[in-house]
């Protein structure tokens, strides 16, 4: 047996320790997160006990960063973000600026150079996808259009900040950076050349890489060995990373972030993701591991002020920015405040982006130390703020004027016009929701000739619906003033078509409320929810995968009796 087994103790010790603190912090109702990162401070050089080999911890980082991106990439939907863009693309633009402006001006109130300051303020600036994406699932929100707003926001922070990270090595010079030869070309040809290797990869994987990846995956789906699916994927996203750093200076997370993106033409991207979930969660959870590794406890005793300020413009300063944008936008109360929890954390491109600082110069490393320990405790209190949301809008609705007209404040997509025909005010079907799902509902509605008027939360898509024709009022059916105004009182039939499960109750009660006789019909993704939902509401209720399987089923039967050969 060698005798340097520096690879294995790494390992080992870090997932190892992962493990039991992890469990711990989600027994304690925390992110399992905050445990990865306390097992890195635990073997970290700054406590005392075992030390982790950092050099080992820091190439396992790397191999996490580039399969965390593969997923980001992976999981990447234009179209999701498309249907949100107008609020998410300004919002998450003006708010990374917003909160890069406090913790910059934060930073040279320390007396840090203005270089240091505007690295500082961008690694507070943007939040961490993986702990929103879990909180808003253990929500139950993730596929409600709250939901998709916060994640098309943090996509387009992820994709901002992939930009900072191809941006900031050929600008470290002119920002000051103390471990960069600014001897050389001037900084716009170095930034030149940077932009033209970076559109030169992106154009290669658009054009090149959606059509052979794709086509490489079916080919190895074809021998039907799982071992072999797997390992392509894997080797797609490592190699893709390695590749796009080594022959066009690109940084690992774009090349693997662009590799999940070409990944996904494939008709195999779900399988995709599934085969190489647990290797990109083992990774995940040994880079979370390498952070707390670079975390000094000590800060929190030498700097307790420090850490506060950098904890309250992440919980407060980013928070009331995106809350006031979102309200600008005149989406609704609770979905400001929910975008606003959201928000109030940071996560793994802080700490990419911090590494990447103190690599070239840019960062003092007690800054990335304070950048972890914000990190720490805004990750730690975020299911407190989630927890916050409700008993906080029940007391402002109570105690804030303002915050009563906010939800009652007249808009024109809010009401039907008053040039709306007729028959879409009476014995028409209201259906919530213009989905997947709902679109093609509505699309069998139109082909029999039966009205209905469309309850949607994308203030977008309503104006979209309304330019062709198609009678429609903003906002959440869960409110009574959403249903009253498409005129439920009159109506046949009430479909929620929604995947949000949370609020159906509601809406089936104030449309009985409000019309006794009216049918309801709902779609449910869970079968035990399915039979909740059919048993208190009477209502009918629609199971995906059963109506998937009774499909089938009648589809078979009838092929295998045209088949039969008489006696």
């Amino acid at each position: 047996m060698p005798h340097s087994v520096s690879l294995i103790n790494t390992i080992a010790a870090g997932l190892g320790l992962a493990l039991v603190f992890g469990f711990l912090a989600a027994r304690l109702r925390l992110p399992a997160l905050v445990g990865y990162l306390l097992a890195g401070v635990i073997i970290g050089p700054f406590t005392p006990g075992f030390v982790a080999d950092a050099g080992i911890a820091a190439q396992l980082a790397e191999i996490g960063v580039m399969l965390l991106m593969f997923g980001v990439g992976l999981h990447f939907s234009l179209a999701d973000l498309l249907a949100v863009r107008k609020i998410a693309l300004p919002g998450a633009i003006a708010q990374i600026a917003v909160a890069t402006l406090l913790g910059g001006g934060l930073a040279m109130w320390w007396g840090w150079s203005w270089g240091t300051a505007l690295v500082f303020g961008l690694a507070l600036s943007v939040a961490s996808t993986v702990v929103l994406l879990r909180a808003l699932e253990s929500l139950g929100i993730l596929d409600s259009f709250t939901g998709r707003i916060a994640v098309g926001w943090l996509v387009v922070e992820d994709l901002a900040m992939v930009l900072v990270l191809v941006l900031l090595p050929p600008l470290a010079g002119a920002l000051g950076s103390t471990k960069v030869d600014t001897s050389g070309d001037p900084v716009w040809q170095t930034l030149g050349l940077t932009l033209l290797q970076v559109g030169g990869f992106v154009v290669l994987m658009l054009v090149v890489g959606r059509r052979v990846f794709p086509w490489i995956l079916w080919q190895v789906t074809r021998t039907g060995s799982r071992e072999l699916f797997t390992l392509c994927v894997v080797a797609a996203a490592v190699s893709i990373a390695f590749a796009s750093a080594a022959l066009f200076g690109v940084s690992f997370a774009l090349g693997a972030f662009f590799a999940g993106m070409v990944m996904r033409e494939s008709q195999f991207s779900h399988r995709a993701a599934q085969e190489s979930l647990p290797l990109r969660d083992a990774f995940a959870v040994l880079f979370f591991v390498s952070v707390g590794m670079l975390f000094d406890p000590s800060v929190l005793l030498e700097r307790p002020l420090q850490v506060l300020a950098v904890v309250l413009v992440i919980v407060l300063g980013k928070s009331l920015a995106a809350c006031a944008l979102v309200l600008v936008f005149r989406y609704p109360l609770a979905t400001a405040l929910t975008v606003s929890a959201s928000l109030a954390q940071i996560g793994e491109f802080s700490f990419i982006l911090a590494g990447l600082g103190v690599s070239l110069g840019l960062l003092p490393v007690e800054g990335q130390s304070l950048v972890l320990a914000g990190a720490l405790i805004s990750i730690a209190t975020n299911p407190l703020w989630f927890s916050l949301i409700a008993p906080l809008q029940k007391w402002l609705h109570a105690h804030s004027k303002f915050a009563r007209e906010l939800d009652a404040r007249s808009d024109p997509l809010a009401e039907l016009p008053m040039t709306t025909e007729a028959k879409y005010l009476s014995r028409q079907v209201v259906l919530v929701g213009y989905g997947r799902v709902g679109r093609r509902i509505a699309a069998e509605l139109e082909t029999n000739d039966i009205p209905y008027v469309v309850a949607e939360q994308n203030r977008e898509l309503v104006e979209k619906l309304r330019e062709a024709g198609i009678p429609a009022v903003w906002g959440d059916a869960a409110d009574p003033a959403v249903l009253i105004q498409a005129h439920v009182a009159r109506a046949r039939v009430l479909v929620v078509a929604t995947p949000d499960a949370m609020n159906v109750r509601q809406m089936i009660e104030t449309a009985r409320t409000l019309n006794p006789t009216i049918q309801t019909v709902v779609r449910s993704h869970n079968e035990q929810e399915a039979r909740l939902l059919a048993a208190e509401t009477d209502a009918k209720v629609f199971l995906g995968e059963q109506e998937l399987a009774q499909a089938m089923a009648r589809d078979v039967v009838q092929r295998a009796a045209a088949m039969a050969v008489p006696a």
